[in-house]
């Protein structure tokens, strides 16, 4: 779940709400990038995430992402929604590629 000026945002099925991380904004010899020629993250933490979706036997789907996690998403996945004043994601679950651990 995640707070949105008051309202609350909770995913429904599989899908997962991600805050992406900032991109870069200094390139490793020193040169500061614009705006307009920073590429969109594709790796964001997790915010919220649903309950699961069902197979079609009936069965719940167990969710293997968690609340916390820093994870590496499609690039062309999900639907930007805005949070405040930023742009999070909100994804299927099997739009997420990996967990990224340190």
């Amino acid at each position: 779940m995640s707070k949105q000026k008051g309202n609350t945002i909770k995913p429904l099925f599989d899908y997962v709400l991600i805050k992406p991380l900032l991109a870069e904004e200094v390139t490793p010899s020193g040169i500061v990038l614009p705006d307009s020629v920073k590429e969109k993250p594709q790796m964001g933490q997790v915010m919220a995430i649903g309950p699961g979706a069902h197979n079609t036997d009936g069965k719940l789907m167990p969710m293997f992402v968690k609340v916390g996690q820093k994870v590496m998403y499609k690039k062309w996945g999900g639907n930007e929604i805005k949070v405040g004043h930023e742009e999070w994601l909100l994804v299927e679950q099997k739009d997420v590629m990996a967990v990224v651990e340190n």
